[in-house]
């Protein structure tokens, strides 16, 4: 355990108190501690500018679209192989939709560009020869968002099947074998068996992904940021990246990462007390 806590410690918990920056005008060369404080100056100059709000409302549409797409993914794909009685094709089927996870995201878009850019794969057999462009999602920026999704649900589905396939695999047997006793039919067992028995494990994993909710993929979404411009493709991650990191504003970047730590506690702490009074642990009592 000692790499996984040190890496948490000094990555996570100590560059917690860089946040510091968010109050300051910061300067790499003078250092935090000699940089003067400016109050809440900073977080004026980020609600004032509308690259901001452009990027805030990209990452809660992005947000939104993976609560609603790919949250459920890994669950139906749970479900489905462990309804699978052929125990060597469920392996196979898992070995397989578990392998994309272990590719960076630079071998992903660059696959995707490969199949779905103008001079693309599927351009090329959809194409009648003469050059004609007919399929380029690179290129249009309403397929922006489905295509984020879409990337991640190829990636990372087969990985978030995980939880759920451990939590199904605890479910009592026996709770089927009486429920199809009395009557229940695969649907019925499904709704009133299977699920009750998962679903902490599923709120758990939704409360979780709430406090996430606006960390959209910032490595994604940086390789796409110039295909589709940062009209369309700038969220907050990489709007603190080029503000801090390309332009210098540190201070205001902080501000904006600050902001986005302090939204997602706050989504945490407040999903987790309805599920309390909805008789659920969440992620604590």
């Amino acid at each position: 355990m000692v790499p996984g806590l040190l890496y948490f410690l000094v990555f996570h918990y100590g560059a917690f108190f860089g946040n510091v920056i968010a109050f300051k005008d910061y300067v790499p060369f003078v250092g935090v501690a000699e940089s003067p404080w400016v109050g809440f100056d900073n977080f004026t100059a980020l609600f004032a500018d509308p690259a901001f709000w452009s990027a805030a409302l990209n990452t809660l549409a992005l947000a939104v679209f993976q609560i609603v797409f790919y949250f459920p993914v890994p669950l139906a794909l749970a479900l489905l192989l462990h309804s699978i009685n052929w125990r060597g094709v469920g392996k196979f089927v898992q070995s397989v939709v578990y392998l994309p996870h272990f590719l960076s995201w630079v071998i992903v878009v660059a696959l995707f560009g490969q199949m779905l850019s103008g001079d693309g794969l599927f351009n090329g057999l959809l194409g009648s020869g003469d050059g004609k462009t007919v399929l380029d999602v690179f290129g249009n920026p309403e397929a922006f968002k489905p295509l984020m999704v879409v990337e991640l649900i190829w990636k990372e589905c087969g990985w978030g099947t995980i939880i759920f396939l451990a939590a199904l695999h605890n479910v009592d047997e026996t709770l089927y074998e009486a429920a199809a006793i009395d009557g229940a039919g695969p649907w019925r067992r499904f709704w009133h068996v299977t699920l009750p028995s998962i679903r902490p494990v599923v709120i758990l994993l939704l409360i979780l992904r709430l406090g996430d909710i606006l960390s959209v993929g910032f490595e994604q979404i940086l390789l796409h940021r110039d295909a589709f411009g940062p009209a369309t493709a700038e969220v907050i991650d990489t709007y603190v990246y080029y503000n801090a990191v390309v332009d210098g504003h540190w201070g205001v970047s902080a501000a904006g990462a600050l902001l986005k730590g302090v939204i997602g506690a706050v989504l945490i702490f407040s999903a987790n007390k309805i599920a309390h009074r909805l008789g659920e642990q969440g992620v604590y009592r």
